[in-house]
């Protein structure tokens, strides 16, 4: 392996879904405003390209969030995606969410919003939202549900297809990925990164954008930036002495079905979300409740499948403000998921449509571990936090949100700030401009 280079321009720590996109966006920019090229990016990554949260993910791709500020980010994410469905996997089917009647004040302000900013959704209620249900799974049992956001633009992409693509993206423009450099610290002066140290080396850069994922919090410590804060709300409430990251345990897995998971008119479903807040998870069995209440989303398995079946999850479980990186994922036995969890899952499904009734013998019984670390509310943080250090901490929303590099590579090769990105500036919680929680069991608010 070559050595690595003592300097360079642009130097992006990680290789996720962040680091590979905002990589080939900066080298694609640099080209055509001919401020530099390729070469000038260098993507450093301790394990490879999507070892971490990327690579575990379920792939959802949707906009479903109460945060209206993150709207417009989906909707050039999906331009990304649209933009070569093929190397990145992208199977725009569209994505369904289903509520109850206390979320349809939410759900119309999304729709409202998704709009605005030119992402297609629609609004069903009441029977109306129910006939939608069935019509597309005629065995859907609709109990509860009074509200559906329809999102058109929508769907999923294949992990591991993704990467790949990325990856692909990143060489044809002619960025360096150099997997198994392991960063050290930071040697930072007068506000700057004056210095990036690894286990190869020390290494120069004019500017670093840092896409460390779960590893967030250990950059964090390295360049100084206290554990703690206050936050401060729209609504003058503060909340003193916040943990800055705060880890999450996801939980998703596999259900063997056959025949294959189709709509009435055979066709590949839309992405499904169903939160019913009062309507509790029971096992199908004993009818012990599994969960207070029901929240579940799930896919068509695909990539992630040797034989047709459905992939999924359900909300993750808060860990607080310290959690073991290492090793990361299904490596790590501390946070797979709990047996519990088979039956939560199954058993969520069957309460939703028939086809799934008694499908705990065919969850697929595999490691499945990752977690995730939380900015104090939940929301991104994609903002300078040295004079050269931009930092882009995706609070867990990550992999569908490919269009974060794009935005950053804009901001960073023209040197204005980039209206979409700016209400995620680190600075919201100190002025009053902290994201608040919304009507939902989730931490992806």
């Amino acid at each position: 392996m070559s050595s690595l280079p003592a300097s360079v321009p642009y130097l992006v720590v990680g290789a996720g879904v962040h680091g590979l996109s905002t990589a080939w966006h900066l080298a694609t920019k640099l080209a055509a405003t001919g401020r530099g090229a390729g070469a000038d990016v260098l993507v450093v990554d301790k394990s490879g390209p999507g070892a971490g949260a990327t690579g575990v993910a379920c792939g959802c791709v949707r906009n479903l969030y109460m945060t209206r500020a993150l709207h417009p980010i989906l909707r050039h994410s999906v331009d990304v995606w649209q933009s070569d469905p093929i190397t990145f996997g992208f199977q725009q089917v569209g994505y369904v969410a289903a509520g109850g009647a206390g979320q349809i004040p939410d759900y119309e302000v999304m729709v409202e919003s998704h709009n605005a900013c030119g992402y297609r959704s629609d609004l069903y209620t009441g029977a109306e939202a129910r006939r939608f249900l069935t019509g597309l799974w005629p065995d859907f049992q609709t109990a509860g549900v009074e509200v559906v956001l329809h999102e058109r633009p929508s769907g999923y992409a294949g992990t591991a297809q993704a990467i790949r693509g990325m990856v692909q993206k990143c060489e044809q423009a002619g960025v360096a990925i150099r997997s198994g450099v392991t960063v050290t610290g930071y040697d930072v002066t007068g506000g700057r990164v004056a210095a990036v140290h690894t286990d190869q080396g020390t290494i120069r850069a004019d500017c670093v954008i840092l896409c460390a994922g779960a590893w967030v919090g250990r950059h964090w410590d390295w360049l100084g930036e206290p554990a703690r804060l206050t936050k401060r709300f729209p609504d003058g409430n503060v909340v003193d002495d916040a943990d800055m990251w705060t880890y999450w345990r996801l939980r998703e897995g596999e259900v063997y079905h056959e025949p294959p998971y189709r709509t009435a008119d055979d066709r590949e479903p839309p992405v499904l979300h169903v939160e019913l807040i009062d309507t509790p998870v029971r096992h199908p069995e004993s009818g012990a409740i599994l969960q207070d209440s029901l929240y579940v989303y799930f896919k068509n398995g695909a990539e992630r499948m040797d034989r047709p079946g459905i992939q999924g999850g359900s909300t993750p479980i808060r860990l607080g403000a310290h959690a073991e990186v290492e090793p990361y994922g299904h490596a790590n036995d501390r946070y797979q998921a709990e047996p519990e969890f088979a039956d939560l899952l199954t058993g969520a499904m069957g309460m939703l449509m028939t086809r799934f009734e008694g499908s705990r013998s065919r969850f697929r019984e595999r490691r499945n571990g990752g977690i995730g670390a939380f900015t104090p509310d939940n929301v991104p943080i994609f903002d300078w936090v040295k004079d050269n250090l931009y930092l882009i901490a995706d609070s867990n929303h990550g992999f569908k949100m490919i269009g974060v590099g794009k935005l950053v590579a804009e901001q960073l090769v023209h040197g204005r700030d980039v209206a979409e990105l700016a209400p995620f500036r680190a600075s919201r919680f100190a002025e009053g401009r902290s994201f608040g929680r919304h009507n939902s069991t989730s931490p992806w608010v």
